[in-house]
């Protein structure tokens, strides 16, 4: 009964539209946490029922230029990508929540903060640079006052991060990540020293992305895609379970234990927001008249 509303739904909202869909829309998505409910939803067969095609990427980077090269139709990301576009494509607009991060998005390293500020050693910096990553990083060296002329920017993928292991203990390395890779670096030596929760200051939200002529030709799908989204964060919450062994082939190595505590470390944002949370994103200049 579920799917025969679903297809009713979107023929439905298409009759309305000045303008039909013309080809499958396609969606990129890194492995965050946040995204989940996506794959949740391609694992069950929702999105091809909805002509929708999700394409996994491994960094927030290549998702962007994979959309800039107009191979995605939407892509996943932060609002810090979305400053980045937008001199380019001043055209895109966040359409749709998910998640806010409250601790998903930290530093880790295989020294202190003391450690790292008393010392004038050059530090190997790993991150994603054309990502939120970069802001996350400039943040932190602010905030404690460690000289940027140190820092030896190194740009990495979160898998190739990831794999990252502390066999030079004296060497100074900072990793700029976000979960679910933030598991696999605890057990190869590294700490967090500091994320969104403890002691950043900065707001990291994610969300759907698109062009608005997207929007307006693919308006029933990303209607349809929001109601699956929904569905799907409320199926996790009633079983966290069966959400995980449906998704965990995209998480390899993630127990169903770290899956469940690392929940904790992001806000679904994805119904009514906060009054507070939606002045915050307006004063970022982050447009909320779009979102579904």
């Amino acid at each position: 009964m579920r799917v025969f509303l679903l297809i009713f739904i979107v023929f439905s909202l298409c009759s309305c539209q000045p303008q039909s869909h013309d080809h499958t829309l396609r969606i990129s998505a890194t492995n965050w946490l946040g995204y989940t409910p996506l794959f949740y939803a391609k694992e069950k067969g929702s999105l091809d029922l909805i002509d929708i095609k999700l394409i996994n990427v491994v960094s927030l980077s290549e998702n962007m230029y994979l959309f800039k090269a107009g191979n995605s139709d939407a892509f996943c990301g932060t609002q810090y990508e979305l400053s980045i576009l937008k001199t380019q494509l001043p055209n895109v607009v966040p359409i749709m929540l998910f998640d806010r991060s409250n601790g998903g998005d930290m530093v880790m390293s295989n020294h202190s903060i003391t450690e790292l500020q008393n010392s004038t050693s050059e530090v190997d910096a790993y991150l994603e640079m054309d990502s939120i990553n970069f802001t996350v990083l400039n943040d932190f060296i602010r905030k404690f006052n460690i000289d940027e002329s140190r820092i030896n920017y190194i740009d990495r993928d979160q898998s190739a991060i990831s794999s990252l292991t502390n066999n030079e203990p004296n060497k100074q390395i900072l990793i700029v990540t976000y979960m679910p890779y933030d598991s696999k670096l605890k057990n190869n030596g590294f700490k967090e020293i500091i994320s969104t929760k403890n002691g950043l200051d900065l707001l990291v939200i994610d969300a759907l992305f698109t062009r608005t002529e997207e929007l307006i030709a693919h308006k029933a799908q990303f209607i349809a895609l929001k109601k699956l989204v929904d569905e799907a964060i409320a199926s996790l919450h009633s079983d966290p379970k069966e959400f995980y062994e449906t998704i965990k082939p995209y998480f390899t190595g993630l127990t169903y234990e770290d899956f469940v505590t690392e929940l904790h470390d992001i806000e679904w944002i994805n119904k009514e927001l906060e009054d507070a949370l939606e002045l915050r994103l307006q004063e970022s200049d982050f447009s909320t008249k779009e979102l579904i």
